[in-house]
Order: C-alpha cells, then structure tokens, then sequence
C-alpha cells in the first residue's frame, strides 16, 4: 500500500472488506515492516497502587470513589514486595497505575518512585497516563510540562497509553466526563514527547462509538505520530462491560481483528502494533499475529482493572513463548522502547 490511507478509504476497508481479505492486507504490511519473523514481548507486572478515582468512567469496573468501602494505597511494604517478586519471576518493568485519587498529592507520587528507584534500579517503571497526568497539573497548580519534570526526575521513565479510549469528545463526554478531553490527552503525549519520554498509543473500543470516530481516533494518533515521533507502539482493545455502568455489548473478535488489521495500515509511522490477548484471551491473541500485530504484549504477572470486568486471562512467559511458536514465529523479549533483550 503506497499512498497513506485517508479517513474516507479506511472506512470504505472496513465497511467493504471481509476480516480474512483486511486481515491478509495487514499481515502483508506487517511482514514488510518485520521480515524476520519475531514477535516481541515484555516481562512486566501492573501494579495498581491505588483504586481511589474521582473520575467515576462509566466504563471501569475497578475504581472506588473516594470514601467508599474497599478503596485503598498501597503501602511502600506493599510496593516493594510485589516489585521483588516481579524480579523474581525474571521481570525488569513495572506498569504503575492508579486514578485521580484527590488525596494524594505530587509529593505522593515524587516519594513512591524514587523509593521504587531507590530499591530496584534496573527495573523501568512504565507510568501512570495522560489522564491523571493532566489532573494532577492542574490540582497542583503547576501543570502538566512541570508535572512531568518532576516525575521523571523522581524515576519516571515512560507513559503508556491509557485514558485513550476513544479520541473524541462526543464518546468521552458520555462514557468519562470528569476525565482528560481529547485535545488534553494529545496535549499531555507531544509534551511527553518533547521532554524525551518515549509512550504508547491505545484505543478501547466498544463504547458506543461509530466506525468513522474509531478511524477519527486512529486519524489523531497518526497526525501526532507525525508531529513527535514519539509513540513506540499502539495497542487497541475491546470494552469488557461485566460489571461496569456502561450497558454496552462485547465487541465481537470480528471486529477487533478487524480493528487490530485497520490500525497496522492507516498508522503507517507506528512501527509496532500489539496483540490483545489480555481481553481477546490467548487463542484470539494468536491469530492477532496474522491480522497486523508483531507484539504480544506482557505477561501480566499481575493485571486488575480487567480482571474487575470479569476477564481473567493469564499467560506465564512459557505459555506466551509457546503460543507465539506454534503460530510460526519467533519469541523475543524486548524493553518497552522495543530494543531487544535476545
């Protein structure tokens, strides 16, 4: 595919293609990209440090508002041990994420990753998102840029994509209104960008949104992507609303293969797009290396916001190695920059 994908011929793909003809044109893409047959993946635990959130998004099934039973920081014991055992298991990232929890200020998050720093090095610390970057600049006062600064200088060393969702306003002030706008979200990645921190991209969909703001979503990622550089890779992912506010049914595997092959060919300056095993489960994951993904994501030693939706899918690295083998491909770990680790 020579000429970039517009708006309007992406959403012919998806309405005109079968997932099995948009799938091939993915997986063609994708081999051009990566002949060498690897597909990358990460050792890595998701530590939710707190489940207090203001933000109360339809969608999630894992917050507790402030004041109510069960919300809960993790103490630095806490931290420290699952940090270790994450060690332990041969992992070298920790995916640290919390909410907008209106009790813990800057100072809070300065002190838990320079203890973290201070007692595992070598492990990357994968944090937070542009959502509770955004709140917490302006709670303090001192804005997002400023924000940053101070995390990175704390130990801080890349953002993932979270509070995605879908990119438009319309989608955002139904299912999440307390939350980031789409301009914000933007706003918060090409200044994380321009201070040198390397993120990913992501998309849940199946959120009441229509096939044009899924590709207008796509259209916003890939405009930054050309203004920055800066994400590393992006990672759709299907709403899983068992025990959510949000009476939405599952997006089918249909239409996350087809959104997955969608993604590998409009983000042409994305290098690397990553499998959904954790809400497709390991079987849709697998077939997800034929529809546009080179990455099969983490092990997720430990996972909870999905797991509070009812999906519990777990894959050991043995496991995911095997999955990744049989399909016809060959295992690699890698950092969350994509280097590679073997």
């Amino acid at each position: 595919m020579s000429e970039r994908l517009t708006p309007e011929a992406a959403l012919k793909l998806l309405t005109e293609e079968s997932v099995f003809s948009l799938g091939r044109m993915a997986h063609a893409r994708r081999m051009e990209l990566h002949p060498d047959r690897r597909v990358t993946y990460i050792v890595d635990r998701n530590i939710n440090y707190t489940n207090v959130c203001m933000s109360g998004c339809k969608f999630c099934a894992f917050f507790r508002a402030p004041g109510d039973e069960g919300g809960y920081v993790l103490s630095k014991d806490v931290l420290a041990d699952k940090v270790r055992e994450t060690v332990e298991l041969g992992g070298y990232q920790i995916l640290l994420q919390g909410g907008m929890n209106p009790d813990l200020d800057l100072a809070f998050y300065e002190d838990m990753l320079s203890f973290l720093k201070e007692k595992f090095p070598s492990v990357a610390i994968h944090g937070f998102s542009p959502s509770e970057i955004w709140y917490w600049g302006q709670e303090s006062g001192l804005g997002h840029v400023e924000v940053m600064r101070r995390l990175v200088a704390a130990g801080l060393d890349s953002i993932p994509g979270g509070g995605a969702e879908i990119l438009v306003d319309r989608v955002r002030s139904d299912v999440s209104p307390r939350k980031a706008t789409a301009d914000q979200w933007l706003e918060v990645m090409r200044d994380a960008h321009g201070l040198g921190l390397r993120t990913t991209a992501t998309m849940m969909l199946g959120e009441g949104e229509t096939l044009e703001e899924r590709i207008e979503h796509l259209d916003r990622i890939r405009s930054l992507q050309d203004e920055t550089g800066g994400f590393t890779a992006f990672i759709p992912w299907t709403f899983q609303p068992e025990h959510t506010r949000l009476p939405r049914p599952e997006a089918s595997s249909e239409t996350y293969l087809k959104t997955l092959a969608l993604s590998r060919l409009y983000l042409d300056n994305i290098d690397n797009v990553q499998a959904s095993w954790v809400t497709q489960g390991p079987l849709i994951g697998q077939l997800a290396l034929f529809w546009g993904a080179n990455d099969f994501g983490s092990t997720m030693i430990e996972e909870n916001v999905v797991a509070a939706a009812g999906v519990h899918f777990r894959l050991p690295e043995s496991k995911l190695r095997s999955l990744v083998e049989s399909a016809g491909f060959v295992p690699c770990r890698r950092r969350m920059d994509y280097t590679l680790m073997e």
